[in-house]
């Protein structure tokens, strides 16, 4: 009876080659991202804001002057009115804003 040989894996195929493990040097990082306040200047964010403040003004008249039929029906239509706008200038900062 003929003796068997057993072999194991390792043996049998060499295994892949690996690069040596280098470790990366350390670096500083700096965020390039220039956010300043400045960017609020915007002639189309002021002239939405300058809308807003006139529209607030023409309401505070219109309270003194004690025409509170005409004041209801505007506070009415502003209250859908604004907060489209506002969402409206959010969203056309941040589209036209250079990250």
């Amino acid at each position: 009876m003929r003796k068997t040989k057993g072999f194991t894996f390792p043996k049998i195929f060499s295994p892949p080659h690996k690069p040596p493990l280098t470790r990366a040097r350390p670096f500083r990082a700096y965020s390039s991202v220039p956010f300043s306040p400045f960017a609020m200047l915007d002639p189309t964010i002021l002239t939405i804001g300058g809308i807003v403040l006139g529209i607030a003004l023409i309401e505070r008249i219109l309270e003194r002057w004690g025409v509170i039929d005409l004041l209801d029906q505007f506070a009415k239509v502003m209250r859908f009115i604004l907060p489209v706008t506002f969402y409206s200038a959010l969203i056309y900062f941040f589209v036209t804003f250079m990250f």
